[in-house]
């Protein structure tokens, strides 16, 4: 009974932890002079803080941006789009363009030396430089 019950504790916590996690990564131009970042400075082009780059975000509802903004800032959904509710009324910012997917978001970066995104790093090809990777 006891191997049983071993078995079963162990099948639980195998089946509730994931097998492996995507890194996420935060990516500029190859033509921008930017070699490395911090989680809290990246977050603040993504979150209407700062204007010195152009922030390309990931589709709302994508596993990947609820991961990076958890990794990088340290919020849920419902607090960035708080924000965001906040500086659009005001005036003050304007969000971030969304891409569907990782490559939409890495070719946008790729073209704009002053932009800024994020994506799975099993995507990062000579195209985009990383900066950061969010762990």
């Amino acid at each position: 009974m006891n191997k049983l019950i071993c078995a079963m504790i162990a099948i639980a916590f195998a089946s509730a932890t994931p097998l492996s996690a995507a890194e996420t990564v935060v990516i500029v131009s190859q033509r921008s002079p930017l070699t490395r970042m911090f989680p809290l400075q990246a977050a603040q082009f993504f979150l209407g803080q700062s204007a010195l780059f152009t922030a390309i975000d990931q589709a709302d509802n994508s596993p990947i941006r609820a991961e990076f903004y958890l990794k990088a800032a340290d919020m849920d959904a419902g607090q960035v789009k708080a924000i965001w509710a906040k500086l659009v009324f005001t005036g003050k910012a304007r969000p971030p363009k969304q891409y569907a997917s990782s490559a939409e978001v890495k070719r946008a970066v790729a073209a704009d030396p002053k932009a800024i995104g994020y994506i799975e790093k099993s995507d990062v090809d000579d195209t985009v430089k990383v900066i950061l990777t969010l762990h």
